[in-house]
């Protein structure tokens, strides 16, 4: 695979992804809707006069949920455990924020989840910044697992009219598949584990080798299991045709560890 030439030497590459930091803050938000979008997959809404000033400038931005930790003492301050989640959607005219669950775990954000309800409520901290990434590049590459999905609904929805996308996404089987709205050409390639156990690099690697890549310069994302994404990033600088400074990779989550965001950039 090709790439066109690379910037001038001292030149400013305005391609460069950019960071921007946001006012720390915890907001206590009710929870307006929930949906089942998959058997493994809920989509919850919460709203509030807390989310005023909500601002999420980048795809892949972060939000710390918080939940009750089970098995505390009656009439003990309950124990809360904090995880992180991609702000799905945020409108600001109806005052609302989407996440959606992967339900993956046992842990106690999928528990929640699994009973939330409207009226409940759910305190969000974050996003404490944005890692901005400009759409203007020859093309763009997505790769994930069922963890990295909202944020990959969210990238295909920002891509303008014009834009190209090769995206590979892994989860169990078709049931777990959502509807996902581009105005970009997106070449959109499900992967299925078929009940084996998530985690395991080899079937986005296989897919990545047997999709065909467009030329040019492209940005490209991996999100999913943390030492699955360490090795789809080597692929990818190894084989790809992928340059270090306009690659993104990190592990959502790590087999064995709570509350894990790894990330493995330049």
């Amino acid at each position: 695979m090709t790439s066109s030439a690379a910037p001038t030497a001292g030149a400013a590459d305005p391609r460069l992804p950019s960071r921007v930091r946001h006012e720390a803050r915890r907001r206590e938000l009710t929870v307006q809707a929930v949906e089942k979008l998959t058997p493994s997959m809920v989509r919850v809404t919460v709203g509030g006069p807390d989310l005023a000033g909500f601002t999420s400038l980048g795809f892949d931005d972060h939000v710390k949920l918080f939940f009750p930790v089970p098995g505390a003492e009656a009439g003990a301050e309950p124990q809360m455990a904090g995880r992180n989640y991609t702000p799905r959607r945020y409108d600001p005219v109806a005052g609302t924020l989407i996440i959606d669950f992967a339900l993956h775990d046992a842990g106690p954000a999928t528990q929640w989840a699994e009973q939330a309800k409207p009226g409940q409520t759910l305190t969000v901290g974050g996003p404490r910044g944005s890692f901005v990434i400009p759409v203007d590049y020859d093309w763009h590459l997505l790769v994930g697992d069922d963890t990295a999905l909202p944020a990959i609904a969210r990238r295909l929805e920002e891509l303008p009219a014009g834009a190209k996308a090769v995206v590979l996404i892994e989860v169990d089987s078709a049931a777990d598949e959502i509807a996902l709205t581009t105005k970009a050409d997106a070449d959109i390639r499900w992967v299925h584990r078929k009940g084996a156990p998530a985690g395991d690099a080899a079937l986005l690697s296989q897919a990545l080798r047997a999709s065909p890549l467009p030329k040019g310069d492209y940005y490209a994302w991996v999100a999913c299991e943390s030492s699955a994404a360490k090795a789809l990033r080597t692929q990818l600088l190894a084989e790809c045709g992928a340059r270090p400074q306009w690659t993104r990779a990190s592990g959502y989550w790590r087999r064995g560890t709570a509350d894990v965001h790894d990330n493995y950039n330049d």
